[in-house]
């Protein structure tokens, strides 16, 4: 009899060995992690701290110089391009159109 009864409890206290460790490693991984997130948490309010005194705006970029061509003279000539590029326009059309935007727009 004392065989039939060691191997339940041989069992019990290997399943519950098992889960005994299991339960011990989840634990310090849990700990683990809480102990990463703490510091993360730390570094992030060091950079906050320390980056107001160290980040200077950049200066608004400046605007580019007036080429003298409007927006509405641009769109007008590349209207004009693509006509002359689907045929509708002759070159010697093209051409008188685009000295007249030419001419107005400068």
């Amino acid at each position: 009899m004392p065989l039939i009864r060691r191997r339940p409890l041989l069992r019990a206290a290997a399943i519950g060995g098992g889960a005994y460790y299991a339960g011990s490693r989840a634990a310090a991984g849990r700990e683990r992690e809480e102990g990463q997130e703490q510091r993360i948490a730390e570094l992030e309010a060091q950079a906050q701290q320390s980056q107001p005194a160290q980040y200077q705006p950049a200066p608004p970029p400046q605007a580019a110089p007036q080429t003298g061509i409007s927006a509405a003279t641009l769109a007008q000539l590349k209207q004009l391009g693509e006509l002359h590029e689907q045929g509708i326009l002759t070159d010697e059309e093209f051409a008188q159109q685009k000295q007249r935007c030419l001419g107005a727009g400068a």
